[in-house]
């Protein structure tokens, strides 16, 4: 496992970096290709925070926990992604189709912002392949991720480029191309 910290408001020992390459790197059992973890930690407010994002084939597991000691953070923060693996193996594994984990995702597309308006500016930019899932693999990496919405390309339409999001009344949405 490849392993990427940031530091943010503190510095982390080496003791604390072995640690959390040691917890996180057990993670690595669950996979059967190469996949890299980022972890950052920070304080809030006198609270250590450690944010976890380990990612594999395409697919992203993240967690952020907020202790008072930042060990204990480390810890509850990889119980968090193991938990999340274990649910998103057995749901794929059942529902959708199998060997949906091995699958390895295509950089066919990647979005890039060419200009900034001058009206609206852009303070983040992020650059990523569009990997070809169902529409309830998106909803599900969706809600890894906590976000709400999620863009993929839909094998269920040729490729084409769609978009789930979480309604405000329940549910979830499913937006698609129309071009023919």
């Amino acid at each position: 496992m490849k392993f990427t910290f940031t530091e943010k408001k503190m510095g982390a020992s080496e003791e604390l970096r072995a640690y959390t390459e040691r917890k996180v790197g057990k993670l690595d059992r669950f996979f059967k290709t190469e996949s890299s973890a980022s972890i950052t930690f920070s304080m809030e407010r006198g609270r250590f925070l450690a944010e976890i994002t380990v990612s594999n084939n395409g697919l992203y597991y993240r967690a952020s926990e907020l202790t008072n000691d930042m060990y204990a953070s480390v810890d509850s923060g990889v119980a968090a992604i193991e938990r999340q693996i274990r649910k998103n193996k057995t749901r794929l594994e059942k529902r959708l189709r199998e060997g949906a984990l091995e699958k390895e995702a295509r950089p066919d597309f990647v979005p890039v912002e060419d200009e900034e308006d001058e009206e609206f500016k852009i303070v983040r930019s992020k650059r990523f392949p569009i990997k070809p899932m169902s529409p309830e693999e998106a909803i599900l990496q969706m809600n890894l991720l906590e976000h709400e919405f999620f863009v993929f390309r839909n094998e269920q339409e040729d490729g084409a480029i769609s978009v789930v999001y979480r309604r405000k009344n329940g549910g979830y949405g499913l937006i698609s191309d129309d071009a023919e």
